[in-house]
């Protein structure tokens, strides 16, 4: 069987997550469910960066010990991805002692083999993406992540040598084009950063506690790039006692993460991992911001969405369904409540919601809500079965390449396609003339099978509603993924049960 090992970045946990953190998780999350519905056996990994000096300073305002502050914000993560029904397999945290014993053999094994040395260091840094910069790096002076100061700091530290990885590295993406994406974010790391040439990083720290202590010289931390990025190697038993996961799972497939921390993900561990001797992940994809109203979302701007209140309002599959079908994967993407209801009434409520409770409508008052086995085509049949047929191959062709709304927009086609079907055979039309029962039939036949198509290739993204439409048109069976290919596999005979509204419509605020 062919394993899939898709990863989130392990958030910091410096705040609450948002609608931001939620995009990543729940497109790592449908890409899981899509490889599993495609027979993989895959391993989805999220989790929590716990360590650090904001860390330290955040959970001294609070009054509490650093470990009882990363204990709750690790909570209310955990309870945001049940709410979003994102299932993960692995929730990481870098505080757990099977993490921090792999990343003292990690560190000590760097610098037995000289990869690792002790240093000072003088420069820049940011305090809250906890980063240095050179001052080519910086915008105005500022961080040029967060555009916040940055501060200059002096300390005694150790190095990874990175700039030895600098012409593997380079060697790498020539030859595996698709291992860094979308092509904007290759060309950022190649030309802004790697050629430039790479200078080698600091991955100790002795200004603060709040970290994985280097045994053989205590007075420093590891710091964040050896503690932090190994978690996805870390999580399936790397440097433990036990690495069979590892064997099986690794390299990783995909690793998705917001853009702003691409340059970790594609240079800073690739160059770990070629240290380690270890093979890179397939393929890291950086997809753009969630922004609003223009800007960029965040606690510290005092526009971060929370992802809690949007379920208790419009439900999950709703969220999920508009966080992937209203962005492209990839660009910057501008968040609106208004944008929100918009699709939420037209594609949900209109069109999926809409066809589904007028086919068990119609059964129900045509055919006392048993569908009979009579069959007799009309005109508008084939055009109809051909849609629906080919959707398959088109839904998996964009969701392999995480063109999730392109995906989404192959199975509204056909929904629409449905509807439209719907006006031109006129059921309410076929219904008075008795001769013309068994094309009545094969009409509502027709609108049950495509439903059932849809309950399935739906799935990966809306994983609730699926049932919803299957327990209303009484469907058990003809629901495995490759079934979403054939037109028929309904029995003749469909007893349905009216429910109510799967999607009522929202007024706009």
């Amino acid at each position: 069987m062919k394993t899939f090992y898709v990863t989130t970045p392990i958030y910091y946990l410096n705040g609450d997550p948002h609608i931001g953190h939620t995009y990543t998780t729940v497109a790592a999350d449908t890409m899981a469910r899509y490889k599993k519905l495609r027979g993989y056996d895959v391993k989805f990994l999220t989790g929590s960066d716990e360590h650090g000096q904001k860390v330290e300073r955040a959970a001294a305002e609070a009054g509490v010990t650093p470990q009882e502050f990363v204990d709750g914000l690790a909570a209310t993560f955990k309870e945001i991805w049940q709410i979003m029904d994102c299932e993960y397999d692995f929730y990481q945290r870098t505080t757990s002692p099977a993490h921090v014993s792999s990343i003292k053999k990690i560190f000590k094994k760097l610098y037995d083999q000289g990869d690792i040395y002790k240093g000072s260091y003088e420069g820049l840094y940011c305090t809250p993406c906890e980063t240095f910069y050179t001052d080519k790096q910086l915008e105005d002076g500022n961080c040029p992540d967060c555009k916040r100061p940055v501060s200059k700091i002096s300390e005694e530290c150790y190095f990874f040598r990175m700039s030895k990885y600098q012409d593997q590295l380079i060697k790498h993406f020539d030859e595996n084009p698709d291992f860094l994406l979308p092509l904007s974010r290759r060309n950022e790391m190649l030309n802004n950063f790697i050629k430039p040439g790479l200078e080698d990083l600091c991955v100790s720290r002795t200004s603060f506690k709040w970290g994985i202590p280097v045994d053989f010289d205590p007075g420093h931390v590891i710091y964040v790039w050896i503690d932090a990025l190994p978690n996805y190697a870390t999580a399936l038993g790397f440097c433990s006692d036990d690495d069979s996961d590892y064997k099986k799972y690794w390299p990783a497939d995909l690793h998705l993460m917001a853009k702003e921390i691409v340059r970790f993900h594609a240079i800073i561990w690739p160059c770990i991992l070629f240290a380690l001797g270890e093979p890179l992940p397939k393929q890291v994809f950086g997809h753009g911001w969630l922004q609003y109203e223009g800007k960029k979302m965040g606690k510290s701007l005092g526009n971060a969405i929370c992802p809690k209140a949007l379920v208790a309002k419009y439900g999950v599959d709703a969220i999920r369904y508009f966080l992937l079908r209203e962005f492209t994967f990839g660009p910057d993407g501008n968040f609106t409540q208004a944008a929100l209801v918009n699709r939420y009434n037209a594609d949900l409520a209109n069109d999926l919601g809409n066809l589904l409770s007028r086919t068990v409508g119609m059964i129900d008052k045509y055919f006392g809500g048993v569908l009979p086995d009579l069959s007799e085509s009309t005109d508008f049949d084939g055009d109809l079965i051909q849609t629906a047929k080919t959707m398959l191959g088109k839904v998996e062709a964009n969701m392999d390449k995480l063109a999730f709304s392109d995906a989404l927009n192959e199975i509204w086609n056909v929904i629409r396609r449905t509807n439209k079907y719907i006006d031109e055979t006129a059921p309410w039309v076929l219904a008075k003339d008795e001769s013309k029962r068994a094309q009545l039939a094969t009409v509502l036949y027709n609108l049950v099978e495509v439903l059932r198509i849809v309950s399935i290739v739906i799935a990966p993204v809306m994983p609730n509603t699926p049932a919803i439409i299957r327990e209303q048109l009484n469907i058990t069976s003809g629901t495995e993924w490759e079934n979403a290919g054939d037109f028929g596999l309904s029995p003749r005979v469909v007893k349905v049960t009216k429910g109510a509204a799967a999607f009522p419509r929202f007024e706009k605020e």
